[in-house]
């Protein structure tokens, strides 16, 4: 994968925009013009290939999920959606926290770096699992009642981004999902 295949996804994510706003109206609209924004995030920071492919295409595929209802076809894909797109989010933010100097990298001075950056991950990731989820909850209160809410659906996401914040900081810490980062 290089980055050719990732802005193929970016170009995608407008093509999206666009249709979804002229087919499904302003949330649609607005989902992917945030699906948009966050592909630009792994280009602007150098992100490696493979982390910029499938974090991009896994949150525009989430997108098209939630726009076409197909959580509603598929129950068991809401779950699958939430731990791999909130994985990748986690592994992206570390990526640019470490690039920011914010966050060490595994080879940082630390007793255990590896178990420092699969914490940081999952914490980071199972915080914003749980951002996301008051947004649904706002989404669905404020702007449209479709926005699927609920306690067993809100628990089921938290636990499923819970586990792929931590994947991801395991994958992290060991080194294999930043392999190839461009400079």
């Amino acid at each position: 994968m290089n980055v050719v295949a990732a802005d193929g996804v970016r170009v995608a994510a407008f093509v999206s925009l666009v249709v979804g706003l002229a087919a499904y109206g302003g949330i649609a609209g607005a989902v992917f013009f945030l699906v948009l924004g966050g592909t630009m995030v792994p280009r602007a920071v150098s992100a490696p290939a493979a982390l910029d492919v499938t974090y991009s295409l896994t949150i525009l595929v989430a997108a098209w999920a939630a726009v076409l209802d197909w959580y509603l076809a598929v129950p068991w894909l809401d779950v699958v959606v939430h731990a791999a797109a909130t994985g990748l989010i986690a592994a992206l933010v570390q990526f640019v926290l470490v690039r920011l100097g914010i966050a060490s990298a595994v080879d940082a001075h630390l007793r255990f770096p590896r178990t420092a950056v699969t914490v940081m991950t999952a914490a980071t990731g199972t915080t914003l699992a749980l951002v996301w989820e008051f947004g649904e909850w706002y989404g669905h209160t404020f702007l449209d009642s479709r926005i699927q809410v609920g306690y067993d659906d809100t628990l089921g996401d938290l636990a499923a981004g819970m586990v792929g914040a931590l994947v991801a900081g395991v994958l992290l810490g060991s080194g294999l999902l930043l392999r190839g980062a461009r400079r």
